[in-house]
């Protein structure tokens, strides 16, 4: 006697698609216009951005701002990198990136770890409640406070934006790791110091490494944050020569009233670190937040 098999289909939730009579699959088009039309949104600017980038003055106020550039040529970034004088304001945005991104990790993963670990104190679990207090705080409400605190203490520069950006983000970024550590197992550091090895050889040879792909998310938003970031420098430097990218573009604009190719190619090379990062690492992001997100 033959037994017949029935085949139970897959969770329609799973694949985005439903299902219908017959087994056949409709995809949802509402979703889909919606989808579409924020890519398009996203990727015209990117494109005139582009293309404006890549065009003569000429071509660049003929009105036309969709049309590829012809003849292709590379003189309006040669403008933006002397007019600008790009290649100071690119190392020091580097410099408030790095030390941003360094910073915010080890600070939050240290709080975080502190936090954890140390729960059912009342000044731990107070502090993680006081810290997500923080994060409705915005900058621009204590912003007249902190220009003249790094003023008395001489910290009106970008090391100043740098450390500014890390107390700013460690609320948020302690969030993530809190979230992060309460899915490794105790028994790890357990049987770690049962070996002899203290507190902090059990931070940084075991649960540090273990942080990787937060770490990861945490480095990737501290480097589009800070790169990108034009109230803070713009507030706190004091020096016109030690500003960063978005700041002297912002300072250089009126020459680029009527050179709009120099003007994009100056946007365009700002922007592109930022972008490039984020590319070639936005799967540690989802890494990062799905295994937070799961004990």
């Amino acid at each position: 006697m033959s037994t017949a098999t029935r085949t139970i289909p897959a969770n329609p939730s799973a694949t985005g698609k439903r299902r219908f009579g017959g087994g056949q699959e409709r995809t949802n088009w509402p979703a889909t216009a919606i989808l579409i039309v924020c890519t398009l949104g996203v990727l015209v600017p990117l494109y005139v951005t582009v293309s404006m980038a890549f065009k003569t003055t000429g071509q660049a106020v003929d009105g036309n701002a969709f049309s590829l550039p012809s003849p292709l040529t590379f003189d309006s970034f040669v403008q933006a990198w002397t007019l600008t004088n790009f290649s100071r304001g690119f190392a020091i945005s580097v410099f408030v990136s790095v030390i941003a991104v360094v910073g915010e990790i080890v600070v939050s993963a240290l709080a975080a770890y502190a936090i954890v670990r140390n729960w059912d104190r009342k000044l731990f679990r107070w502090s993680f409640f006081y810290l997500l207090a923080a994060m409705f705080i915005p900058f621009p409400v204590v912003a007249l406070p902190q220009i003249q605190l790094t003023g008395l203490v001489g910290l009106d520069n970008p090391l100043g934006v740098a450390i500014l950006h890390i107390v700013f983000a460690l609320a948020f970024n302690t969030m993530l790791f809190t979230a992060f550590l309460r899915s490794i197992p105790l028994e790890l550091e357990e049987s770690m110091r049962m070996d002899g090895a203290g507190t902090w050889q059990v931070f940084w040879r075991l649960i540090f490494p273990l942080l990787g792909p937060m770490s990861a998310t945490v480095g990737i938003f501290a480097f589009i944050a800070s790169w990108n970031d034009f109230m803070m420098p713009s507030l706190i430097i004091s020096d016109p020569e030690m500003q960063t990218i978005p700041v002297l573009q912002k300072i250089f604009q009126t020459q680029f009233s009527n050179s709009y190719n120099v003007a994009f190619a100056s946007y365009l090379m700002a922007m592109a670190p930022a972008i490039v990062v984020y590319l070639f690492t936005q799967r540690w992001v989802m890494s990062g937040l799905t295994q937070g997100a799961v004990k």
